[in-house]
């Protein structure tokens, strides 16, 4: 394989996707674009995505925006400012009608609509991911792939089971790696080469050469009754006219300072669901977690805090008043007055009050809790106070009178929501 540091990085362009509404994970995302939903305590969940490419050396970034994207492109403009002396820089494009009077009418018409771009950078490569995923990859390994098979595009894939492949787009290769057809949510999905029980689910990553990303962008936006989106148009389409389209396989990606995965295959999950979302939070919290926010050679960046260390206060254990936290983060600025914290999250600037009891819950910034509260299984939006002796997570019959209440049983609380 071509060495990734024999290619000039300065020579790629990253086009980060980062408008979509996110409808599945409301209520978190009734006032925030997916991307800028909270994540890790301090994180945000772009920032996980830039950090993959800031770690792997790709440092000229674009990110498109558009569904109620203040809160995400203020998050960019404030914390990503990297240094426009070294030609660095990540920089929010949000919607902005260049090719006619509608939005974005898919992920492809949202890099075509922003074409200007590519015609001012004039990259030899382009990178076009999700903004929405939370994972850790050194693209520069994809980039090598790429170039090693002179691919027109590439599309990341990631084994999954084949009993869950059928919640996945699937890609067909031949025994090169050659994609020779894509497969959406089909029922009896084709198995990669020599592993008749995994599949290869695309991860919605994407790699071209600036010409053909040009060229099919602009087929594309010719055909009328086109969806306008990469892994429904524009790769399909590809690969039925022959171009050298190619998976690169996830499970071969080694992140400086990972610990080798158990089951072989790197940490990626599409929380696009409040469930999968509440899961992927919990992950942090493992003894040993599979995504680690620990490794200071693959760090998660985002923007620094004055809020003050956390605080754990009382200790009578004799009224049962002490100021624990077990298996959980604690962000900065978070103050465990005499209550009782187990596998949660706590975002900045969170208050727990006397015999107050918080598990396997999630809480955004600001989040008070109460004197005698109880909450179980909840993800409690920023700046939410719950009240004194209120209990929540404990019979989901009436928390569904007031809140969402996933299939799980995961409890929703959104923003700023007034609770009596």
């Amino acid at each position: 394989m071509v060495a990734w540091n024999s290619i000039d990085l300065r020579q790629v362009l990253v086009m980060i996707l980062a408008g979509g509404e996110g409808k599945r994970l409301h209520p978190l995302t009734l006032e925030r674009a997916k991307p800028a939903v909270p994540f890790g305590g301090r994180y945000r969940i772009i920032d996980i995505v830039l950090s993959n490419f800031v770690n792997s050396g790709l440092t000229r970034v674009k990110v498109l925006t558009q569904y109620k994207s203040a809160s995400l492109e203020e998050h960019i403009s404030r914390v990503w400012r990297l240094s426009p002396l070294l030609d660095n820089w990540i920089e929010p494009i949000p919607a902005q009608q260049r090719r006619g009077k509608q939005w974005y009418r898919g992920s492809a018409d949202a890099v075509f609509q922003c074409m200007h771009v590519i015609s001012d950078e004039k990259p030899e490569l382009v990178c076009i991911f999700g903004g929405d995923h939370v994972y850790k990859m050194d693209v520069r390994q994809m980039l090598g792939y790429h170039v090693d098979q002179n691919a027109d595009a590439t599309v990341a894939v990631i084994p999954v089971p084949k009993a869950e492949a059928t919640d996945f787009g699937v890609v067909e290769v031949d025994e090169r790696g050659k994609i020779i057809k894509f497969h959406e949510k089909v029922k009896n999905p084709p198995t990669m080469p020599g592993n008749p029980n995994m599949c290869l689910a695309s991860m919605g990553n994407y790699l071209f050469k600036t010409d053909a990303l040009v060229r099919e962008l602009e087929a594309d936006a010719r055909i009328e009754e086109s969806a306008h989106d990469f892994g429904h148009d524009i790769l399909p389409r590809m690969v039925a006219e022959g171009r050298e389209v190619w998976a690169y396989d996830f499970a071969t990606n080694v992140v400086p300072g990972e610990d080798e995965q158990p089951q072989g295959v790197g940490y990626w999950r599409d929380v696009g669901t409040v469930d999968a979302y509440w899961e992927a939070q919990m992950d942090l919290i493992a003894t040993h977690p599979q995504f680690n926010l620990y490794n200071k050679r693959w760090p998660i960046r985002t923007g620094a805090t004055h809020d003050p260390p956390a605080k754990f206060v009382f200790r009578d254990e004799a009224q049962a008043r002490v100021g624990t936290a077990t298996e959980s983060l604690v962000s900065h600025g978070c103050i465990i007055s005499g209550g009782r914290i187990h596998r949660s999250v706590l975002s900045v600037g969170c208050r727990t009050n006397s015999f107050s009891e918080v598990v396997e819950s999630v809480l955004f910034e600001g989040v008070q809790i109460g004197r005698y509260a109880r909450i179980r299984k909840c993800i409690v939006d920023k700046d939410v106070e719950i009240p004194q002796g209120a209990e929540i997570g404990y019979n989901l019959e009436a928390d569904r009178q007031r809140f969402s209440v996933t299939e799980q049983g995961v409890v929703v609380i959104p923003k700023r929501a007034k609770l009596k």
